[in-house]
């Protein structure tokens, strides 16, 4: 999906150009307005927002590299060259250079930690991988679903943080999640 045809922006455009439409679409979609088929229209324009604000968090610090299979058979294929741009632009160099060959990405959303405020989260077919934008070391990290206990998630003011327990005990708390990203991402992770 790209998201910003979804929002119906350019690629590229101003924080507030993306922020003034998806709020636009959210009141026409908006299931208590739009129904039955508004739910999946916001969850595909919740999903586009979420991947939008994450590339814009990554700006020009993180060049997309170009699509290897627009440049030729032979031309050398970069991390995560399965990935459209857009989606490549929002993980970054850092969580590209950490995906496995072929590796499904699901979900990108900007996030923050206890370790980090700005963080970048992805969902991907198998497990959750995370930036930590501003560390200096041990920027990414990752944790496996089959190593997942337990997930949780609770909403507060509009806004959700997620408890992640692994099976050896240890908690991941990712905060300023979005209440239908936070939901999205417990349904991938337990599935």
């Amino acid at each position: 999906m790209d998201p910003y045809a979804v929002l119906g922006v350019r690629p590229g455009s101003a924080e507030a150009e993306v922020v003034a439409a998806y709020r636009e679409a959210a009141k026409r979609w908006h299931p208590d307005r739009a129904g039955a088929e508004g739910e999946d229209r916001m969850a595909e324009l919740n999903a586009a927002y979420d991947l939008a604000r994450a590339a814009a968090q990554h700006g020009s610090r993180a060049p997309v590299e170009p699509d290897a299979d627009a440049a030729g058979p032979g031309a050398p294929k970069g991390p995560g060259h399965w990935l459209i741009p857009a989606l490549r632009l929002a993980l970054g160099p850092e969580l590209l250079g950490h995906l496995f060959p072929g590796e499904d990405v699901r979900l990108v959303t900007p996030t923050s930690t206890w370790a980090s405020p700005r963080a970048i989260l992805a969902v991907t077919d198998r497990r959750l991988l995370w930036l930590l934008d501003d560390a200096p070391v041990a920027r990414v990290h990752s944790l496996t679903f089959r190593n997942v206990a337990e997930v949780k998630t609770r909403v507060r003011r509009k806004r959700a943080h997620m408890t992640v327990r692994t099976l050896a005990g240890r908690r991941h708390v990712f905060h300023d999640l979005r209440p239908h990203t936070a939901a999205t991402i417990e349904q991938h992770v337990l599935a």
